[in-house]
Order: C-alpha cells, then structure tokens, then sequence
C-alpha cells in the first residue's frame, strides 16, 4: 500500500488535483485505511492514467472509455489464461480436439460465451 504523498513523490508527473480528480471519477480506487492509500494495482493504473494523460494527451473525456477498453482487455486476457491452464490438465485426446474445434474455425452456436 502507497499512502497519497508517497505516490505523488513516486510519481513526479502525477498532480493532486488530477489525481483528486481521478478519484472522484473513480477511475482509481484508494483504500481508506488512515487517509488514502493505493494498492500495487492501483498504482499501476495511476502510472497507466498519467502516460494516457501526460504523454499521450488523451483527453478526459475519452480517458474512462480507454481506460474501460483496457480493462475489458486485461480480464479477457486472464479468462484466456485461465482457460489455457484448464485446457492444459486435460488428457492428450481432449487438448487434440480442443485444438482440432479451434483450428476449423467451427461455428460455436449454441454454445454460452460468457
């Protein structure tokens, strides 16, 4: 956990009132220990929103939309993870045809996709 002054000393591009902002926004999520504090996570995010904000220039209205995109992103990805680890504990035969339905391009209807 990084308590607010840390984090801005950390992060020097990092201003409060953007980073107030962000909270407010609930682009960020601190603890509410004894004041505010950031979790390793969060941090990452704040450093992703300040090269989104500082560098790259993305504009505030836009900044939720992006951030929501990469974060459907992330949890696509470590769905794929996980599913990878599920199909890597089968037997031979069932990997075989997991890869065989994936290599034909199969349609998947009527399967659940969530």
């Amino acid at each position: 956990m990084m308590a607010i002054d840390d984090l801005l000393t950390t992060i020097p591009s990092l201003q409060r009132g953007d980073l107030e902002g962000w909270i407010r926004d609930e682009l960020v999520a601190p603890q509410q220990d004894a004041g505010l504090s950031f979790s390793d996570m969060e941090c990452a995010r704040i450093r992703l929103i300040c090269t989104l904000t500082y560098e790259l220039e993305i504009d505030s209205g836009a900044l939720p939309v992006v951030l929501s995109l990469l974060d459907q992103l992330y949890d696509t990805r470590r769905r794929l993870m996980s599913l990878t680890r599920a199909v890597a504990l089968q037997d031979k035969t069932i990997q075989a045809a997991i890869i065989a339905a994936m290599s034909s391009g199969g349609d998947f209807a009527g399967i659940d996709q969530t």
